[in-house]
Order: structure tokens, then C-alpha cells, then sequence
């Protein structure tokens, strides 16, 4: 949505160094492929040597933050916090999509739905017995919601996401296409030279303000609930196994996987790759670093890297000393060969 600069200023909370107030403002983009008529942001010098050769009309940059070189076409947007101000230049200029109230007549929709006010539920999406959808919620093509599930207000599931029976979503959820949210948690009973399925009949609890990425799979519990906490977000391709219980703004990034019972405390983050081994507890706050494998507890605010996993520090000397392996074999094999030669003259 085209705005002028002195509107964007003002709603982005900065103030405008340079350029013409009336310039507007089409689009934003990242500083190296800004052109004229986009706002970007420069937020580390490292990317000073992009800023100044920029054709874009406009950038936000922080309070106290200097350049040498103001190229002419740039008008500066001078605010607190660059990133969050860029952020909501962004819902600005580009818009979510916004989907009409309405259901669609290829939409199905079984016995004893309750649906809130200004619902959209778009074709083939099949809604199952005694679901409840709040105020607001958008349900897009071809996603499945089984029976029993209660999904909150402002919620938005894409495209061919299914939710399977007595799943309770919070407000403002978001559910991207290919995520499969309650299927059965992966447990099996050995006996008789069989595994031996044990039923899993818990749920799973999506607490408000949560997003799950593309293709990501969320266990129900085997008896109890797993739980995903409020402001949680979590990437594509994610593997959260049965009667987890994860806390409040946790970060999981993509292909991470953690096993059945484990306990992710508030503000804890997964890197990309990460793995977690059963009735493990990661402490509040703490970092698990990507590719990394962790077999038993960490500490709250901890540093965690390697597999298994170690405090980071430790982790990295190791790494250290495995480079420095070949060279030090060489240096073994001379002194090898010296003492041999020593021992064979004294002889």
C-alpha cells in the first residue's frame, strides 16, 4: 500500500532527517536490492558499504547510529529501535491478505459445529462433530480440524493443515500448511518378538499468540496433554514428540526434534537440527546450538553445542584440539622415529 514518507514516519514512530516528506513509499526491501520508491534499514555496520551505494528513498536507522556517507536519494527515518519500526513498516506497505466472513458451499462441516462471528472457512476444508471456532478465525482450503476441537479467535490454519480429534487451540494461532497437529505419539511395547502399539488417547494444548511452521508435527499425548506455551513459535519442519511440555516464548528452529516427556522451560531456544533425547528438561533460557544432540538436562541460561551435548565453551576447545589431531600425529611419528634412531646408535 503506497504511503508518503512523512505518514510512514509517523506511524513508525521516527523522525525524518533529509529528503522530501511528500516521497512515496511503495514497498520495503533489504539494503542491498532497495531501488527507489522502498524504505529499507541499516542496523550494523557491516552493511555501511551496502547503505551508501543504496538507491532506495528511505532508511530507518537508530538513534545515535553515524554514517559518513548519506547518499542524496536517502531520506533517514531516525527512531529508537530500527528492527521493530521496520517491522511495522512492513504491515504497512505490504498487508496481510484479509479473507471475507463467509463459509464456502464446498466446505464440510459435520453435526453440532459452533462457529463465532466473521469466521472464513474456505472449500474442501472439512470441519468435524462438536467443533468450536472463535470470532475471527480464518480456515483455509483443504484443512482438516477433526472431532471435538476448540480453536480460539484470530486464529489463522493454511492450507491442508490437519488437526486431529480434541485439539484446543488458543487465540491467535497460526497453523501453516502441511502441519499435522495430534496425530499419535510413537509409542510401542516390545513383547513377544512384536512392538505392541500403546493407544495414545491425550490431546494436544496450543496456548495463544503460538505459530507452527510448514510441515511440522505435534504428538498428542499417550494419557495426558502435550502442552505448547503461550508467544511459543516454532519453524518448518519440527518434531515435537508425545506428552511434551513446552513453556512460554521457546524458540525451536528448523528440523529440530525432541522426544517424548521432555520439559523446554520459558524463553528456552533449539537451534536449527538440534535433537533431544527423552525425559530430558532444558532450564529456562537455555541455548541448545544447532546440530547439536542433548542426552540429559541442561541448566537454565546454559550454553549447550556438540553431541553429546556440553557447555559450548568446553565444546569448543574440543573442536579445537580434534583440527590440531593430524598435526600432532605427525609430530609423534618423528619423535617416534628419533627415539627409535637414538635407541638403534646406542645399541
Amino acid at each position: 500500500m503506497p504511503i508518503t514518507l512523512k505518514e510512514l514516519a509517523s506511524f513508525c514512530d521516527a523522525q525524518i532527517v533529509g529528503g522530501d516528506i511528500a516521497t512515496v513509499i511503495y514497498s520495503a526491501a533489504d539494503i542491498q536490492s532497495a531501488k527507489t520508491g522502498q524504505v529499507t534499514q541499516l542496523t550494523s555496520l557491516k552493511y555501511v558499504k551496502h547503505f551508501e551505494s543504496s538507491m532506495a528513498s528511505a532508511c530507518f536507522i537508530a538513534e545515535g547510529f553515524t554514517v559518513d556517507t548519506i547518499p542524496e536519494n536517502i531520506a533517514l527515518l531516525v527512531c529508537k529501535d530500527p528492527e521493530m519500526s521496520f517491522i511495522k513498516a512492513l504491515e504497512i506497505l505490504h498487508p496481510a491478505r484479509v479473507y471475507s466472513p463467509q463459509i464456502a458451499p464446498q466446505a464440510v462441516l459435520e453435526n453440532n459445529v459452533t462457529l463465532g462471528n466473521k469466521v472464513y472457512i474456505g472449500p474442501y476444508a472439512v470441519i468435524g462433530e462438536n467443533v468450536t471456532i472463535g470470532d475471527g478465525t480464518t480456515i483455509l482450503a483443504g484443512a482438516y480440524l477433526g472431532k471435538n476441537v476448540k480453536v480460539g479467535k484470530n486464529c489463522q490454519i493454511y492450507p491442508y493443515a490437519v488437526i486431529y480429534d480434541d485439539v484446543v487451540l488458543g487465540d491467535n494461532v497460526i497453523i501453516h500448511s502441511g502441519a499435522i497437529i495430534g496425530a499419535d505419539g510413537f509409542g510401542y511395547k516390545f513383547r513377544n518378538y512384536r512392538h505392541v502399539k500403546v493407544p495414545q488417547v491425550g490431546n494436544v494444548v496450543i496456548d495463544d499468540n503460538v505459530e507452527i511452521g510448514a510441515n511440522t508435527c505435534i504428538d498428542r499425548g499417550a494419557l495426558g496433554s502435550t502442552v505448547i506455551g503461550s508467544g511459543t513459535k516454532i519453524d518448518n519442519l519440527v518434531q515435537v514428540g508425545h506428552n511434551n511440555k513446552v513453556g512460554k516464548n521457546v524458540i525451536m528452529c528448523g528440523l529440530t526434534g525432541v522426544s517424548g516427556s521432555c520439559n523446554i522451560e520459558d524463553y528456552a531456544i533449539l537451534a536449527g537440527s538440534s535433537g533431544v533425547a527423552d525425559h530430558v528438561t532444558i532450564g529456562q533460557g537455555a541455548v541448545v546450538m544447532a546440530r547439536s544432540g542433548v542426552a540429559g538436562d541442561v541448566k537454565a541460561g546454559a550454553h549447550v553445542f556438540g553431541s553429546p551435548a556440553k557447555d559450548k565453551k568446553t565444546a569448543y576447545k574440543e573442536q579445537i584440539a580434534l583440527s590440531k589431531l593430524p598435526e600432532l600425529l605427525k609430530k609423534v611419528k618423528l619423535l617416534e622415529e628419533k627415539i627409535q634412531a637414538l635407541e638403534k646408535a646406542a645399541d
